[in-house]
């Protein structure tokens, strides 16, 4: 996700400079032709390009509206994983208690695995979404026994989900939780896998290629009859208004074309790695742990 407080000439000329490089062009090709070689029949003055813009500039927010509702969906998603993260370490921390003194370790040791699996849960899903191996950021979380378990799955972070399942239960059958204190965990545990499944519903589901295709086609249509029907009233100048009208509908169509999928690991996407740090951040503290890793920050602008 792109974070500067103000405008980056250099990512702008990135963003959309060559097309506008190959407008201008045009531009001026047309110019020429049409100044220097007069060839007449190039200005075509009478192309209703106020309504073939006004129709394209619908067609092109309708869309960019879909993608931004795809995009914010995707950090609304998120931002519920952080919450339910914490949550489910509070619980795990205060409800999970030992009935004999001779408990009080064990209880421990599988509330410390149990925020340890949520962290791990939180990095796998990361991965997965963004199409990277989930097992690269487990690393030093978990047990070499977990990490050769998890090897062959499919899915790890649905099966991280299971571990912590079976967990809730074994306290149950404990009697380290009450089953009210149980159902409140496995609230929290269908919660989060609720979230998964609406980031990869986002994931699997790319907008329908009609809403890519068309827009894109009009948008250069569009552009490639500005310098024509400007170049008789605008003469040399046909260049600058029509690069600068021409900048618009670039822009506006890459937009929606960048905000479309938030979690294919571009500068365009949530910041899905900044989050998950927080939330390892935030359950090591809660575990009463002092080597933290440090929060995430911007790179060159961005932050991932």
């Amino acid at each position: 996700m792109i974070v500067p407080h103000a405008p980056q000439l250099r990512r702008l000329l990135e963003y959309v400079g060559m097309p506008l490089l190959l407008l201008f062009l045009w531009d001026a090709v047309i110019v020429l032709l049409y100044k220097v070689a007069h060839w007449d029949w190039l200005a075509l003055p009478h192309i209703p390009l106020a309504l073939f813009g006004s129709s394209i500039g619908l067609i092109v927010a309708f869309r960019n509206n879909s993608s931004y509702g795809r995009w914010w969906e995707a950090r609304t998603i998120w931002g519920g994983i952080v919450n339910n993260s914490r949550s489910w370490a509070r619980e795990v921390l205060t409800a999970i208690a030992p009935q004999k003194p001779t408990e009080k370790d064990a209880v421990r040791a599988m509330q410390v695995r149990m925020v340890h699996l949520q962290i791990a849960w939180v990095h796998a899903l990361r991965q997965q979404l963004r199409g990277l191996p989930p097992l690269d950021e487990l690393h030093g979380l978990l047990p070499e026994d977990d990490l050769v378990a998890l090897k062959d799955q499919k899915n790890v972070a649905f099966t991280l989900q299971l571990w912590q399942g079976d967990l809730a239960r074994q306290a149950l059958e404990n009697d380290w939780i009450d089953s009210l204190q149980w159902s409140s965990l496995d609230g929290t545990l269908n919660d989060l896998i609720d979230f998964q499944g609406g980031s990869e519903r986002i994931k699997n589901t790319p907008m329908p290629k009609q809403y890519d295709f068309y827009p894109q086609l009009f948008v250069k249509i569009y552009c490639l009859l500005l310098p024509l029907g400007l170049v008789q009233n605008m003469g040399w100048f046909t260049p600058l208004g029509s690069t600068l009208v021409g900048f618009i509908f670039i822009a506006l169509d890459k937009i929606g074309r960048d905000l479309e999928n938030p979690f294919d690991n571009t500068i365009y996407d949530i910041p899905l790695t900044a989050m998950s740090r927080t939330i390892e951040i935030n359950l090591r503290q809660s575990l009463g742990e002092r080597s933290l890793p440090a929060p995430a920050e911007a790179v060159h602008g961005v932050l991932w």
